[in-house]
């Protein structure tokens, strides 16, 4: 089928009722005004055609889906055998028929007159129709449509043909050389087939689509016009995606180093050398913290920080183990762990290893970075800002790196942690669990979610001018500091609508990468065509794209109009679970999830749950609890545990009582050996404290030695402050 003419129009201005659509008016076309071309601007252009699913090529994924579904099998609840249909044909009775290549066609064709709006033509632009019946993905404004579909029925393809050929009954007598009127779409019709809004918002302002054949100066800043992209239908034959798709020359994926034990994989992230400058800069403070309270006059005995003494490597380890028992074992709060009350709900075993005022205490005054080295004058906004945890963001991504080799499939995403307080660097995402928080650009392997290298979004740099280079703007700079040191390896890179353009993919594709994801059809250098095609100008299941030779872009229409971008796929269709989809869809849909397992996997054990009024330090928690996921993946996928493995909740308990085993000093609970002394009852008897002397008299209560209960009464015999029940029997009986 080819379009006669636009498949919908555009008005310039407010927005006008469609003559006719009143009550009581008529349904019939009327004559069109030689003035209504200049008032509506056409979004389609006449090299747009369109053609049925069974002429596009098929193939299959490349990727494969990490875990199987498993499905449910139903069995009828009678013990007779259900009996199959024989309705279709036997195994002798089927037919071996050679699947017939599409034939390819001339984009400049002329366009087909009012006359033969019925006659189908070769197509140019491939689309693929699906069945109503088939199942698709979920909407993401469900109560919107779900009204909308309850005021009106569903339109059959009958319906939209119709409405597509409305009127050229009575201009069938037009000449071939004249160009064919408008196409009018009835009211009702528009609004069945209405464009629904991106699903994410745009935190910036994107750049027009303009005509790719036409390229201004500005973006043809590199050599021999690099973005001069050439939009073109899809070769036929199509070419193998494992042609075209960059050769992966990695070796021995996976990690660098031998693991045998939770405890030393965790110990080669955190290594003598980072806990080392923990330990200093966390006495540093401390020292800082009781300075500044005597140079106020505010440190009093009373204080906490009055209690403090040096820590060291050992204590710090043994701080980190509770935080991550604290995800292990989660309360409500922080208190309860250091409960001894005997219940059901005590946790003792956490008061055997540190107080809690000790671990208070640590609390306070963890420190990464020396506050009297923080020169403002010398450091960006960014550097600022990060300054508190730059050591540990630095380390952390120095380490993970040197420990892993990639696998082939990276996907690239932004991932947030809650923060709810005030901050400048809050970011909200409303897509995300979090919804506001701190937001990072992490690279994680999609095969196992391990988190490669990150970065924290801190700021955004005021450009007073247009930047040099297409590339030079913030989105495509972070993609590139991600990937740096990775180019010419044949890695795969899978990232959302945010980070991707054809600039960008063709950038990535001359540095030995391929990038597949979904695209916002505004980016500059989309086809005019893909970008003017609105959800309301195809129908379910249908598919539309180009080709620029090392770039592919395709516009599907599911529930909603999804645009993917490739630089390997083509346009090759497959089936998957009994639907009709992209190959680029399966593909992506399968590889995307990399920074999503990894929240995912985090999330079970919510070290960073705990609220502290101190941003970094929550950061730190996170990091730490990717540090031991990073630590569980290593060892998961070393060598040397092929015979048994732990999952991820015993790797994490085996850490723990690791790192408690060897630098815990365990406070004995029991009492020390005391001489025996005979008890004379004559001499142990209760007495009451005198009053206290003053303006007014008042009783003089002090705490129980037993109960910690205020009371007035002590023995005299131990001069000890006790109740007189039932801590005073108690005390001298043994």
């Amino acid at each position: 089928m080819v379009l006669d003419g636009p498949v919908g129009v555009e008005q310039r201005g407010g927005r006008k009722r469609a003559r006719g659509s009143e009550r009581g008016s008529s349904s019939r076309p009327c004559a069109i005004d030689p003035s209504f071309f200049n008032t509506y601007l056409f979004i389609c252009v006449f090299r747009l055609h369109v053609a049925e699913i069974d002429e596009l090529p098929r193939g299959s994924p490349l990727e494969r889906p990490l875990h199987a579904k498993r499905r449910r099998l139903w069995t009828p609840p009678s013990s007779d055998p259900v009996p199959l249909s024989t309705t279709g044909p036997t195994s002798s009775e089927l037919d071996i028929v050679e699947e017939v290549e599409p034939e390819i066609v001339v984009a400049n064709e002329i366009a087909p007159t009012c006359s033969s709006a019925l006659t189908p033509s070769p197509p140019a632009l491939y689309v693929e129709v699906m069945a109503d019946d088939v199942a698709s993905t979920p909407r993401h404004h469900q109560s919107l449509q779900r009204r909308s579909f309850q005021r009106r029925r569903r339109r059959c393809d009958a319906d939209i043909e119709a409405a597509l050929n409305y009127g050229s009954e009575n201009d069938s007598s037009c000449d071939e050389d004249e160009e064919g009127p408008p196409i009018m779409i009835p009211r009702t019709l528009q609004q069945d087939l209405m464009d629904t809004p991106e699903d994410d918002v745009l935190d910036e302002v994107l750049p027009p689509s303009s005509n790719p054949s036409i390229a201004s100066t500005a973006e043809t800043m590199m050599p021999h016009d690099f973005f001069d992209f050439q939009w073109e239908s899809f070769p036929n034959p199509p070419i193998s995606p494992n042609v075209r798709r960059e050769v992966f020359s990695v070796e021995n994926v996976g990690p660098t180093i031998p693991v045998t034990d939770p405890y030393l994989t965790f110990r080669e992230i955190w290594d003598e050398e980072i806990m080392g400058h923990i330990v200093q800069q966390t006495n540093i403070y401390a020292q800082q913290v009781a300075a500044a309270m005597m140079e106020n006059n505010s440190l009093c005995p009373s204080s906490r920080i009055s209690y403090w003494k040096d820590t060291n490597e050992d204590e710090i380890l043994v701080y980190f183990a509770i935080i991550l028992a604290m995800g292990v074992v989660v309360k409500s709060k922080l208190v309860d762990y250091w409960s001894t009350d005997g219940s059901i709900f005590a946790t003792p075993a956490f008061s055997t290893h540190m107080s809690l005022k000790r671990f208070q205490l640590l609390n306070a005054c963890l420190h990464f970075s020396n506050n009297n080295d923080m020169c403002v004058e010398s450091l960006s906004p960014s550097e600022a800002k990060m300054f508190k945890i730059a050591p540990i963001i630095e380390h952390c991504n120095k380490r993970f790196q040197a420990l892993f080799v990639l696998n082939q499939n990276l996907a690239l995403d932004e991932s947030l942690l809650q923060w709810k307080g005030w901050l400048s660097i809050n970011q909200f995402i409303p897509n995300k669990a979090a919804a506001v928080g701190i937001k990072t650009y992490e690279l994680c392997d999609s095969e196992t979610g391990y988190l490669w290298r990150f970065e924290v979004h801190a700021h955004k740099k005021a450009t007073a001018a247009q930047p040099a280079s297409i590339l030079d703007a913030s989105t495509p700079a972070i993609v590139l500091r991600l990937l740096k040191g990775l180019e010419n390896h044949g890695y795969t890179v899978w990232m959302d609508n945010f980070y991707n353009s054809p600039a960008l993919a063709r950038s990535l594709k001359s540095n030995g990468f391929d990038v597949v994801g979904t695209l916002r059809t505004n980016r500059q250098f989309v086809p005019d065509e893909l970008t003017q095609l609105t959800k309301a100008a195809m129908r379910p299941g249908q598919i539309a794209g180009f080709t620029s030779g090392d770039v592919d872009v395709l516009v599907w229409r599911d529930q909603n109009r999804v645009a993917t971008i490739s630089t390997y796929h083509g346009n090759a269709t497959t089936i998957v679970e009994g639907k009709t989809k992209p190959i680029v869809v399966a593909d992506y849909n399968i590889m995307m999830g990399g920074v999503d397992k990894k929240d995912g996997m985090l999330a079970i054990y919510p070290v960073e749950r705990k609220r502290t009024r101190v941003w970094y330090k929550k950061f730190f928690r996170r990091l730490l609890n990717v540090s031991v996921l990073n630590s569980y993946i290593i060892y998961k996928k070393s060598p040397q545990q092929v015979t048994h493995r732990h999952d991820h909740r015993s790797f994490r308990t085996q850490l723990i009582t690791s790192i408690l085993d060897r630098h815990s000093k365990k406070q004995s609970v029991s009492l020390a050996d005391q001489p025996a002394v005979r008890f004379e009852a004559h001499s142990h008897y209760l007495m009451e404290h005198p009053p206290m002397q003053g303006k007014w008299t008042k009783k003089l209560r002090r705490k129980c030695c037993i109960c910690n209960t205020l009371t007035r009464f002590y023995c005299a015999g131990c001069n000890k402050t006790v109740c007189m029940h039932p801590c005073f029997p108690s005390l001298h009986t043994y």
